[in-house]
């Protein structure tokens, strides 16, 4: 019986080049979260009164927040020692080098601000982004695929992929575990709007995120090769030490919040 043994991922960084300038898959679809983000949660918050002014603010807020905040991210928690060593290398962003987690912090320091501006509960702001922070990630981590990056390690499953731009190894997706789970992540998340409709407990999504996003990231950095160097001896991944607290943080919350609030009456 035939069998595919694994797939052969074909694709190049690069869309095109013209005049010099070259338009790349992960550019693209990094700003296609954002198109999308904004569109919906503009739709969600028009519903409830917000003004048109104050939700496009938003979108700048959390623009410059996840740009600075991943860009930092990488900075600082994989290779400090040599941006230290060449400053002007941190602006170079075209030559890779964003962390997720640091987009994290960074979006939830941006809101911080946003909040006290348009004079909302910090947490009430968090919770009307969380559901398209996920889907953002899926098409982050699609990025990620094109660009041949963040790769699985050697796996013997038929819809093992081999990156003919890394080796002729077979390897798990790992890319596009992550964004199938950001993806379900998303639709339970609007699930839990829709639920609530917005009467719930203020933090409530912010904590179901916290716990399915850096949650599935901790187990799913078990398939993927060490991104730098200094994790080849570690047993926690840089991106599972760096999840455990957030997954500990919503946890914690997450209880807090349906033994005080019982959000079933908010239904």
């Amino acid at each position: 019986m035939f069998q595919i043994s694994f797939i052969t991922w074909p694709f190049q960084p690069e869309i095109f080049t013209f005049w010099g300038i070259t338009l790349r898959w992960y550019g693209v679809l990094f700003a296609a979260a954002f198109v999308f983000g904004y569109y919906l949660t503009r739709k969600d918050l028009l519903k409830i009164g917000m003004p048109d002014k104050s939700i496009d603010y938003l979108l700048l807020f959390v623009l410059f927040g996840a740009v600075l905040g991943a860009r930092l991210g990488h900075v600082f928690f994989y290779e400090a020692k040599y941006y230290l060593a060449h400053p002007m290398e941190i602006l170079k962003t075209w030559n890779g080098g964003l962390a997720s987690h640091g987009g994290a912090i960074g979006i939830l320091i941006a809101l911080w601000f946003y909040a006290r501006k348009v004079k909302k509960p910090w947490l009430w702001v968090i919770d009307r982004i969380v559901a398209v922070v996920a889907f953002g990630g899926v098409f982050i981590r699609i990025g990620n695929l094109m660009n041949s990056e963040i790769i699985g390690k050697a796996s013997n499953m038929p819809w093992a992929f081999v990156f003919p731009n890394v080796d002729a190894i077979p390897r798990h997706p790992a890319q596009l575990y992550e964004a199938i789970g950001y993806l379900l992540i998303f639709f339970f998340l609007r699930h839990l709007q829709r639920k609530y409709q917005n009467k719930s407990p203020n933090g409530l999504l912010f904590s179901w995120f916290l716990v399915l996003v850096f949650g599935i990231r901790f187990f799913i950095e078990f398939l993927k090769e060490p991104q730098e160097l200094f994790e080849q001896s570690m047993f926690l991944n840089m991106g599972q030490w760096l999840s455990f607290p957030f997954v500990v943080f919503g946890s914690i919350f997450l209880v807090y919040l349906y033994q005080k609030f019982k959000p079933h009456k908010y239904v």
